[in-house]
């Protein structure tokens, strides 16, 4: 169908652990649910009121065995993905559905080191670019332009991380 689009980004906090079921072929998902909260002011009662909604995430294969190694309940996320609503049927032979995010990308937003799970593991490549890189020697050379400023070895050190 032209000119649809099924997409969906979250910011929420990890409800639960994440859920691995491993298949025969080699391949896995991953299992969890996220909150995300808004919160309002009722006019009429000047109460506060806040609304917390559950996704439940599927997240496949590399991604799921990644979210499963760093990722633990109360861990902030951010997920995007898409939605799907699966029908089937109960023991009574009743239809039931279930509404997920299927997740095609995501990024961790617990700081490292504030998660139980992420204590002394460190973080995937995707979150390690805090620190700049260094130039290696033959990239420091300076340019004709650039004589005049003083050479990374000169310059004045700091104990600033970046």
């Amino acid at each position: 169908m032209a000119g649809s689009l099924n997409k969906v980004m979250l910011i929420g906090n990890l409800g639960d652990n994440v859920e691995m079921k491993y298949f025969d072929n080699g391949g896995c998902i991953g299992k969890f649910p996220i909150a995300t909260s808004s919160a309002y002011t009722n006019k009429s009662t000047g109460e506060r009121v806040e609304k917390t909604e559950w996704h439940q995430i599927i997240v496949r294969n590399k991604g799921a065995e990644i979210c499963e190694k760093y990722l633990s309940k109360g861990d902030k996320v951010f997920v995007e993905g898409s939605i799907e609503t699966r029908k089937w049927k109960d023991q009574n032979g009743e239809d039931q559905y279930t509404t997920q995010i299927q997740c095609r990308d995501f990024t961790f937003l617990t700081p490292k080191g504030q998660s139980g799970a992420n204590t002394g593991n460190p973080q995937p490549q995707a979150q390690q670019n805090q620190t700049p890189k260094q130039p290696s020697p033959a990239q420091s050379q300076p340019a004709q332009n650039q004589a005049s400023k003083p050479s990374p070895t000169e310059e004045k050190e700091d104990d600033l991380p970046f």
